[in-house]
């Protein structure tokens, strides 16, 4: 766990080789700030696999029982109860995400690495992000406990693999739909969301359409999918849909969205090439069902993610 796939070790040296030759000032700083995903590699190989179990003091630990730690634990007690490997990880992975950021920006698209520097940063971005909404479903009360032993099971993998999402059950469609949504910027028009929804649903699995029908009666996957394919707050959207129907107006673009909300939407925008906009774009998300829930307001009070996780493990 931790180290770069052999594509990615591969890519980087080419990556390099090619910087030192077109520009060696900054393949630098790139090198430098790629030894210190190595060293960081070498480091979490230092820490024992989290299913192995030990003995301390006579007591047995094992995998089954920081499971159920994982899923009995305090959302804010995650920092000192899991172990050192596992914030170690985490940590890894954010390095490994800013080595392939400064890579990204130091690399012209005519370079041929272009599209390969964005797919590893994809990917590790996603696992961060995978990692979060596992986090968030474990410490939300209303999910049953029996689906909380297996999203913890499913985080144990994913901490003994490293970041080879596709052997973690899950994740894969996650990852899926993050990047059906990066690829699918929204074109608002009448704002029923169809279009955007079917450009979605073409990238996904069985399971998707099936979510879809399976909305709950009071609708919170609607909403927080709107959210999601829009990229509004769904108290935007109310103002925005009742400007429409108040002004007889058919259909809306982009910039006049933002006419209607002022200077400062509720979600940071999400059509950026800059990939660390979707994960601020997920975070925001989060934050306001959160303060909706708390708060006793209406709409979602879990991110689409959240509410698409829950349903696949059940």
């Amino acid at each position: 766990m931790g180290n770069l796939v052999k594509h990615e070790t591969e890519l980087v040296a080419e990556a390099v080789s090619w910087l030192e030759a077109e520009n060696p000032r900054e393949a630098e700083p790139v090198r430098l700030r790629f030894e210190c995903v190595d060293s960081f590699s070498v480091l979490l190989g230092l820490f024992p696999p989290v299913r192995e179990s030990d003995m301390l003091r006579g007591v047995s630990r094992n995998a089954q029982q920081f499971i159920l730690t994982l899923v009995n634990m305090s959302p804010t007690a995650h920092l000192l109860h899991i172990p050192p490997r596992i914030q170690a990880m985490r940590s890894f992975l954010v390095t490994k995400f800013h080595a392939f950021s400064l890579l990204s920006r130091t690399l012209p698209e005519s370079s041929g690495f272009y599209d390969r520097v964005y797919s590893s940063l994809y990917s590790t971005l996603f696992t961060i992000m995978s990692e979060d909404v596992y986090f968030s479903c474990l410490d939300d009360p209303s999910f049953p406990n029996e689906l909380k032993v297996r999203l913890a099971e499913d985080l144990v993998s994913l901490w003994d693999s490293g970041t080879e999402l596709a052997l973690v059950k899950h994740f894969p469609a996650l990852e899926a739909l993050w990047t059906a949504r990066n690829e699918s910027p929204p074109s608002f028009g009448t704002m029923d969301g169809n279009s955007e929804i079917l450009r979605l649903s073409i990238t996904q699995d069985e399971s998707w359409s099936d979510f879809l029908a399976a909305d709950d009666a009071d609708g919170e996957t609607r909403r927080a999918l709107e959210e999601f394919i829009f990229g509004l707050s769904f108290e935007e959207l109310l103002a925005v849909r009742e400007r429409l129907v108040r002004f007889g107006i058919a259909a809306v673009n982009f910039n006049e969205i933002r006419s209607y909300l002022g200077s400062s939407p509720k979600y940071r925008v999400v059509m950026s090439s800059d990939p660390k906009a979707i994960y601020d774009f997920y975070m925001d998300r989060k934050e306001a069902a959160h303060m909706r829930k708390k708060n006793g307001k209406s709409g979602p009070r879990k991110t689409l993610e959240e509410i698409y996780l829950k349903y696949r493990m059940k």
